[in-house]
C-alpha cells in the first residue's frame, strides 16, 4: 500500500444555511491560486440556478485547491461540497465515498440540527473522522462552548469511536473571512481585528487531521463512480475515486453497472480536478 502524503480528500457537511458554501468561497479566495477578479460574486460553487434562488446546495460539487502551508509543504486538497438537505441524502451517501475525512460545519448559535445528525451518521458509517468548524462566530448570540458540547454529545450518541470523539475544533466567521483553531487548553481564541484574519487554520486542520489516501498501485484497477456528469463535447463523464491500481487515458477497462453486468469500455479522456474546473491528464 502506498500513501499520497501530498493529497487530501475532504467532504463538507452541514445543515442548510450554516455557512458551508460561504466557507468554501473563502477557502478558494484565500488559497492564493486565483488572480484578482478571477472569482466573482458569492456562492461560487452553487452554479445551479435553483441553488442560487433558494440559497441551498442541491448537487454535490468538486473543486481542488493547491495549498502551500507555513512550512512550504505543497498539498493538493480535493473538496466535495455536499448537499445539506435531507431530501438529497442519496447524493450525500454516494459522494462521502470520495473522502477520507469531513469538515462538520455547525452554526455557533443554532448548533447541531437534525439534518446534520443524519449526514454525520453516514460519515461515521464509512469511517470518516470529523474536523468540527463552529461557524458564524460573528453572531451576537453565539454560544460556542455549548455548541461544542452538543457536537460531542451527538457523536457519543451515534456511537463514534475515541478518535472521532477527540475531534479538533476550529472557530470561524466565514462571512468575515477568518478562522482560529482551538487552543491547547481548549479555550476559544479571540476574534482578530476586522480585516486582519484569514482561514488558514482550516487548511492546517485538514492537513493535520484528515488522513492521506492509500492504495495498492500494483493491484488491478478498482474505481468507484459516484456521480455522472455530462459535457457537450465528450458526452458522459464518470466522477469517482480510484481505490486500487492506476487508470490511464486510452486504457481498456471493465465497467460493471448497477445490476452487476460487465462490459468492456475504453477511457477516452481522463481529468483531475483543478481549482473550479478540470485539467486533462494522462
Amino acid at each position: 500500500m502506498t500513501s499520497r502524503e501530498d493529497l487530501r480528500n475532504v467532504a463538507i457537511i452541514a445543515h442548510v444555511d450554516h455557512g458551508k458554501t460561504t466557507l468554501v468561497d473563502q477557502l478558494l479566495r484565500q488559497s492564493g491560486q486565483f488572480r484578482k477578479g478571477e472569482l466573482v460574486g458569492e456562492c461560487i460553487l452553487d452554479s445551479n440556478p435553483l441553488e442560487r434562488e433558494r440559497g441551498i446546495t442541491i448537487l454535490a460539487k468538486n473543486c481542488a485547491i493547491d495549498y502551500t502551508d507555513r512550512h512550504g509543504e505543497h498539498y493538493h486538497i480535493n473538496i466535495v461540497d455536499t448537499p445539506g438537505h435531507a431530501d438529497f441524502s442519496g447524493e450525500v451517501e454516494r459522494v462521502l465515498q470520495m473522502a477520507d475525512g469531513v469538515l462538520l460545519l455547525v452554526d455557533a448559535f443554532e448548533g447541531v440540527m437534525p439534518q446534520t445528525r443524519y449526514v454525520l451518521s453516514k460519515a461515521l458509517d464509512v469511517g470518516l473522522r470529523p474536523v468540527v468548524v463552529v461557524n458564524k462566530m460573528d453572531r451576537i448570540d453565539a454560544r460556542p462552548h455549548q455548541v461544542h458540547n452538543e457536537v460531542l454529545d451527538l457523536l457519543a450518541e451515534l456511537g463514534a469511536d475515541d478518535d472521532a470523539l477527540d475531534f479538533p475544533t476550529v472557530y470561524a466567521s466565514a462571512r468575515d473571512g477568518w478562522a482560529a483553531a482551538e487552543r491547547p487548553d481548549h479555550s476559544i481564541p479571540p476574534p482578530p481585528e476586522p480585516g486582519s484574519g484569514d482561514v488558514h487554520d482550516v487548511f492546517d486542520a485538514i492537513i493535520k487531521h484528515v488522513p492521506s489516501p492509500t492504495s495498492d498501485r500494483s493491484a488491478p484497477l478498482q474505481m468507484l463512480i459516484t456521480t455522472i456528469d455530462y459535457n457537450d463535447y465528450v458526452g458522459r463523464i464518470g466522477i469517482g475515486r480510484v481505490f486500487a491500481g492506476v487508470i490511464r487515458a486510452g486504457q481498456t477497462v471493465t465497467v460493471i453497472d448497477r445490476h452487476g453486468t460487465p462490459r468492456t469500455e475504453r477511457v477516452a479522456q481522463l481529468f483531475r480536478f483543478s481549482k473550479l474546473g478540470r485539467t486533462q491528464v494522462d
